[in-house]
């Protein structure tokens, strides 16, 4: 098959942003976009004409009527070609999608854009609702994204993530109105932060997260997922069910909470998920305490070349400088760093000058410093 044209619908948009630039820059392929933001893009009709995959990456809310009006505009000419879409929910997209003659696939990256040129280490979530011909293009694109993939069918993906993503904002949501309504008492989140245990800070910073990023994503993955209301529910009887609880205070009260909030709950996950997840929860508190460290230089490296890193190390190593830790983070435009940490005893002197050495020699570029 020869190198497809892709056509990107939402071009404008964060993931069309990115996508234009995985397509092109990643896979080598030429990209036609249209976004209602961008008059100077490509029209609707240009890319009906020319693409030979078409994607949609436009709000929840708007997909399904626009991929509509595509399939009226296409009018069959669309025979022979691939439809994918990358929305949070899939029912509606693919069925949308399903009534042109197209191929069709739905793909919900599980991560909003990143700094980094694929999906490595990400989940994506496949729905293969009608593919042929494409198939080994389809294999070609996902061995390109470098993503951990799982197949299912729309309507269980939907249910899903009415678990996974609806229920999950909308508990760190609940937190951040409780968190508000206390704050003329005890101060906003970052005056109870320096009291803060490692799930106080984790949960914190997803929702900081939550509400960093676009508004409407978050809104329409409540508003849009029809099983979300009954999740709702069932959160809400279980704190109802809490909040009874501790109002009774007596011992009574003490072993029901204890047998159907600990003892149920650790059955139904088993005992290797609690296992795993008690250890993931470890590993994030050293790296939330290694982030504290006030003796610390972050640096980027511009040669992405085999044994950087060890001339980066071994300049520590000629100063006498001893590590406590080192992470590698990207930079908010996009450049890999490491962040190293030493001793809160270490000699700030030392660590100075072999910043300035790092500097002068070419070697890295200092982004911060004690």
């Amino acid at each position: 098959m020869a190198a497809p044209v892709i056509g990107l619908v939402g071009s404008a948009g964060a993931y069309g942003v990115w996508l234009r630039r995985f397509f092109e820059q990643r896979m080598g392929l030429r990209v036609l976009g249209h976004d209602p933001a961008d008059p100077g893009s490509d029209t609707p009709e240009q890319l009906l004409v020319h693409a030979d995959v078409l994607v949609f990456a436009t709000p929840i809310r708007h997909t399904p009527a626009l991929i509509a009006q595509y399939v009226a505009a296409a009018a069959g000419r669309e025979r022979g070609r691939l439809w994918l879409d990358i929305t949070s929910l899939k029912q509606a997209p693919v069925a949308a999608m399903l009534a042109s003659q197209a191929e069709v696939v739905g793909l919900h990256p599980m991560t909003s854009p990143l700094k980094t040129p694929t999906l490595k280490g990400r989940v994506v979530v496949v729905c293969e609702a009608r593919v042929d011909a494409w198939r080994p293009w389809l294999q070609e694109l996902l061995d390109a994204l470098q993503g951990e993939y799982v197949r299912t069918t729309p309507d269980h993906h939907d249910r899903v993530m009415a678990l996974v993503q609806a229920l999950v904002h909308a508990a760190h949501l609940g937190q951040a109105g409780v968190l508000r309504s206390f704050a003329g008492e005890l101060g906003d989140p970052a005056a109870l932060m320096p009291y803060r245990s490692i799930g106080f800070e984790m949960d914190a910073a997803v929702t900081a997260r939550i509400l960093a990023l676009n508004p409407e994503i978050y809104e329409d993955i409540q508003f849009g997922n029809p099983h979300t209301g009954e999740v709702l529910e069932r959160l809400a009887a279980e704190i109802a069910r809490l909040r009874g609880l501790v109002g009774r205070g007596d011992e009574a009260a003490r072993a029901e909470f204890r047998g159907h909030f600990l003892q149920a709950n650790r059955a139904a996950w088993g005992e290797a998920a609690v296992a795993e997840g008690s250890y993931t929860f470890e590993r994030v508190g050293y790296l939330l305490a290694d982030l504290t460290e006030t003796r610390r230089l972050s640096v980027h490296l511009p040669e992405d070349r085999a044994g950087s890193l060890r001339a980066l190390l071994h300049v520590f190593e000629r100063h006498g400088i001893s590590l406590s830790s080192i992470h590698s983070s990207r930079t908010p435009s996009g450049e890999v760093h490491f962040r190293i940490g030493f001793d809160a005893g270490a000699d700030l002197e030392s660590l100075r000058a072999a910043a300035a050495e790092i500097d002068r020699d070419g070697l890295g570029r200092v982004l911060e410093q004690p």
